[in-house]
C-alpha cells in the first residue's frame, strides 16, 4: 500500500469514532499544554532572573581591588592600583579592556538642603558599558570640555534639610524640592575641611580652619526611574575621570586626595591610585581563569560568575521539577492512546483478518496503527500548543499587572520548545501505539475472521 493510502485510511478510521478520538486527543492536549506551560515558566523565570542579574552584575567582569592582607607591609611594598597595573592587566590572555574607578565622597548643598554624594569617576567607555537608562540629559561626553555629573535616580534620597531637623526622605517619604538638572547645586570636595570649619576649631598651627571652596558643577544627566526603581547605579553619581582629576589635584594641591595613600612622611604620591579596576573578559567561560591569574599577581580579584552559576543550578532544578510535573500529564495521555488503540484492534479484528487474507503486508498493518496513534499525538500537539500560548499570554498579562511581582513576564515559549513539544507529542503517540500495532500484526487471519 502507498503511504498516502495508509494516511487516508488512518484518518478515516479515527473520524469514524469521533467521540473516542476527541477524548483521547484531549488527554494529549492537556499533557502537551501542561509540559509546555510548566517548562515555559521555568524558562521565563530563568530569563527574567538573568536579565535582573545583568542589571546588577556583569557576566564577564572581574573586580580588582588592593589586597586585604596588607597589614604590616611597608608603604613602598604595598600593591596599589595604578596605571602601570592597568597596562599589565590589558596584556593578560582573554582581557579586552580595563576600566579604572576612583571613588570619593563629596558634599552637595542647595539652599537649606545638604546631601552626601558618592562620586565614581571612570572612563567614558565604562559609562557607556553600564547600559544606564537615561531619563534626563545624557551621559558625560568627550566634547563637554568640563567636569559634568551624572546622577543615579536615588541620589536625591540622600539630601536632607539642615534647618528643619528632619531626616530627609527616609523619615518623610518625600524627596526634597531640588531640580538637579537646572538648580544651582554647589559641591564641596573637601568634606573634612568643611566639617572642621563648621566646628570652629583650629588646625595644628593654631589657626582657624578655612572653609573649603564650593564648586558649581553642571549636570550632564539623571538616570530614569523614581525611588521605587533600583539598579546598581541608582545611588551613585558618575563623571569623566579625565575631567575630575585636574579639579581634585588643584583642590588638594600639596595634600593627599581623600582615599589616597601617603608616604611615610605624610606626603601625597605623584601618581593616582584607583579605588577599583574592572577587568573586562572576552567570554564568561574565561572569567574564572582571568580571576585566578590576577589573584596570583597578589591582588584581590572576584567575579559574579560563581554566584550566577549557583543561581542557574537552582533555576535548572526548578525547571526540571516543573517539566516533570507536566511530563506526568503527558504520560497519562500516552496510557489513554494505548487504551484507544487496543480497543480499536478488538473492534476491527475482522477488518485486520480480511486485510491479511487479501495479502496486505504485515508492515503496512503495523504502520496503519502507528500512523493513527501518531496522528492523535499530532492533533493533541497542535491544540496543546494553541492552549499553551493562550495560557502563557494570560499568565504574563496578570504578572505585568501585579505590582508585587516586579517583572514584565514569567512565561517564555521559545521556538525550539514549540518544535520539541510537537515532536514529543507525535513520538509519545507512536510509542503508545507500538504494542497495539504489534498485536495487530501478530493476529491470526483465520482466527480473526472466525471470532468475528
Amino acid at each position: 500500500m502507498r503511504f498516502i493510502d495508509l494516511l487516508r485510511m488512518s484518518m478515516s478510521n479515527l473520524f469514524k469514532r469521533k467521540v473516542r478520538t476527541i477524548l483521547t486527543v484531549l488527554g494529549v492536549v492537556i499533557g502537551v499544554a501542561s509540559i509546555v506551560v510548566m517548562v515555559s515558566l521555568g524558562l521565563g523565570l530563568n530569563k527574567a532572573t538573568m536579565e535582573q542579574i545583568a542589571d546588577y552584575a556583569s557576566l564577564t567582569a572581574v573586580m580588582v581591588s588592593e589586597p586585604w592582607d596588607s597589614e604590616g607591609v611597608s608603604e613602598k611594598d604595598k600593591k596599589h592600583l595604578d596605571d602601570n597595573l592597568v597596562e599589565e592587566l590589558i596584556q593578560l590572555p582573554h582581557v579586552v579592556g580595563v576600566d579604572p574607578y576612583l571613588n570619593i565622597d563629596i558634599l552637595a548643598r542647595y539652599g537649606n538642603y545638604e546631601g552626601y554624594v558618592m562620586l565614581q569617576a571612570t572612563t567614558l567607555s565604562a559609562l557607556e558599558d553600564m547600559n544606564i537608562d537615561v531619563g534626563e540629559g545624557s551621559l558625560p561626553k568627550e566634547d563637554d570640555g568640563e567636569l559634568k555629573l551624572f546622577f543615579g535616580n536615588m541620589v536625591l534620597a540622600n539630601f536632607y534639610s539642615t534647618t528643619g531637623g528632619g531626616g530627609g526622605y527616609w523619615e518623610s517619604n518625600e524627596l526634597p524640592d531640588i531640580d538637579l538638572m537646572n538648580d544651582s547645586v554647589f559641591y564641596i570636595l573637601d568634606r573634612d575641611a568643611y566639617y572642621n570649619s563648621q566646628g570652629g576649631g583650629t588646625d595644628e598651627n593654631g589657626k582657624p580652619y578655612k572653609k573649603p571652596k564650593k564648586h558649581l558643577i553642571p549636570t550632564a544627566g539623571i538616570a530614569a526611574g523614581g525611588t521605587e526603581v533600583y539598579r546598581n547605579y541608582s545611588w551613585n553619581t558618575y563623571c569623566n575621570i579625565d575631567e575630575l582629576l585636574p579639579v581634585l589635584k588643584k583642590e588638594f594641591k600639596g595634600r593627599a586626595i581623600p582615599g589616597q595613600p601617603t608616604t611615610s612622611k605624610g606626603k601625597p604620591y605623584k601618581e593616582i591610585f584607583y579605588s577599583q579596576l574592572i577587568v573586562n573578559v572576552d567570554d564568561m567561560s574565561n572569567v574564572a581563569e582571568v580571576t585566578q591569574m590576577i589573584a596570583d599577581m597578589g591582588y584581590n580579584a572576584n567575579n559574579d560568575a560563581e554566584w550566577i552559576e549557583s543561581q542557574q543550578q537552582q533555576l535548572g532544578m526548578i525547571q526540571a521539577v516543573l517539566g516533570g510535573i507536566g511530563a506526568v500529564s503527558l504520560f497519562v495521555a500516552a496510557i489513554g492512546i494505548t487504551n484507544t488503540m487496543m480497543m480499536s484492534i478488538y473492534e476491527r479484528t475482522k477488518e485486520i483478518g480480511v486485510m491479511k487474507v487479501l495479502g496486505c503486508d504485515m508492515r503496512n498493518i503495523g504502520t496503519l496503527f502507528l500512523m493513527e496513534a501518531g496522528f492523535i499525538g499530532f492533533l493533541g500537539g497542535i491544540v496543546g500548543l494553541i492552549l499553551s500560548f493562550t495560557l502563557s499570554g494570560t499568565i504574563n498579562y496578570l504578572v505585568s499587572k501585579s505590582e508585587n511581582m516586579g517583572m514584565e513576564s514569567i512565561s517564555y515559549i521559545p521556538f525550539w520548545l514549540v518544535l520539541l513539544s510537537m515532536a514529543f507529542a507525535v513520538l509519545v503517540g507512536m510509542v503508545a501505539g507500538f504494542f497495539p500495532a504489534r498485536r495487530a500484526m501478530k493476529l491470526s487471519p483465520l482466527a480473526a475472521i472466525r471470532n468475528e
